[in-house]
């Protein structure tokens, strides 16, 4: 008997309880060994930091996270995915993302999380804007090359 996959994508202003996400996904399933979870935070690194803005392109977010984290289920055997993305303005230690991976066995967990998290910090549809202590706006960030590069090791042969 193959195991029930719960699949959960979404793209929201509020913001999540990771242990509460996490719990939700494993309740009463006996069929899974092992849970991955990354929790992306706000961070400012110097104190000059007062919110980072995420704007995103809807309907079309929804639909390319759904995509790779189908792909991703295609890939390895998984019994639960949660992807959750928050857009809007988003204070320095608030949540912005969360992947959990659950699946019978740790290897499975560990690549389709790194694979999500490598996708949505190259490819997927938000953008960043800076917003400063002194209030000015630090501009939009620009995506980096070496995330880019972590990406591409995911690519299949037939790409």
């Amino acid at each position: 008997m193959s195991a029930v996959l719960a699949l959960t994508v979404r793209i929201q202003r509020e913001d999540f309880d990771v242990a509460a996400e996490i719990a939700g996904l494993t309740a009463g399933r006996t069929d899974i060994g092992a849970v991955v979870s990354f929790s992306g935070l706000c961070r400012d690194e110097q104190g000059a930091l007062t919110a980072l803005e995420l704007e995103h392109y809807p309907g079309m977010a929804e639909a390319e996270i759904g995509r790779i984290a189908a792909e991703a289920v295609e890939r390895w055997p998984l019994q639960g995915l949660t992807v959750i993305h928050r857009h809007g303005r988003i204070r320095p230690g608030e949540n912005i993302v969360l992947v959990v991976a659950a699946s019978a066995h740790r290897q499975a967990a560990f690549e389709a999380a790194n694979f999500l998290m490598d996708y949505l910090k190259s490819r997927a549809p938000f953008w960043k804007k800076e917003h400063r202590a002194d209030g000015s706006e630090g501009g939009w960030v620009e995506a980096k090359e070496t995330d880019a590069q972590a990406a591409e090791r995911w690519k299949s042969s037939s790409e």
